[in-house]
């Protein structure tokens, strides 16, 4: 995303909330006073993920995308790239310690260290995981089980909160900013969080 379209304060929380359905993993990100700011698509059933980011829901307006660099794993990155097929940033998923904790790293267009997530109630997931296999209780686990993620700069200043909120089927998050932006770091975390919510999302 480019400079043009970051948000002012007054936008903020931003709710990314997913469509039920349909033959795409999507959702849409609407800010505090309902104007959209993106419409995310990916197609499921690929071997290498690709993640098409539009201005809204009639895809007229392609905003990003963002590519794996390899088949999936567990240790795959993903890259941004703006309307104009320019890198703008990367997120990486931190191995094997997803299994238990979420983290990912976020770089800047130079492959500069520049944020990190990382999971704040990891309990939340072995919650989830255990009564999803509880026949009809686990439909309920959207309800109880909601993790926390949290955005930091490397020196430990919270930028932003993420939070997956209470639903049947964990159809909605949202993103609370914390601190003011630097430079480029607002276009980064709204889609390396993108990105990270669909992955997520199917963890629980």
């Amino acid at each position: 995303m480019q400079s043009t379209d970051l948000l002012q304060d007054n936008y903020y929380p931003i709710y990314f909330t997913f469509k039920i359905g349909t033959f795409h993993n999507d959702f849409v990100a609407v800010d505090s006073i309902g104007n959209t700011h993106a419409y995310v698509k990916q197609k499921l059933f690929k071997f290498k993920e690709h993640v098409k980011v539009y201005e809204d829901q009639s895809q007229a307006v392609l905003k990003a995308e963002i590519r794996a660099d390899k088949w999936l794993d567990f240790n795959t990155c993903y890259t941004f790239t703006d309307a104009n097929n320019l890198v703008t940033g990367k997120i990486l998923r931190k191995g094997w310690r997803s299994l238990w904790k979420a983290s990912y790293e976020i770089m800047d267009e130079n492959n500069n260290a520049d944020l990190r997530i990382g999971e704040s109630n990891p309990w939340a997931k072995v919650v989830d995981g255990l009564l999803g296999e509880i026949p009809v209780l686990g439909l309920f686990t959207g309800l109880i089980a909601n993790p926390r993620y949290s955005i930091k700069r490397p020196d430990g200043t919270l930028v932003c909160t993420f939070k997956k909120q209470a639903s049947m089927f964990g159809r909605k998050f949202i993103l609370i900013k914390e601190s003011e932006f630097e430079t480029g770091e607002e276009a980064r975390i709204l889609n390396g969080l993108m990105m990270m919510a669909l992955l997520e999302r199917r963890r629980g």
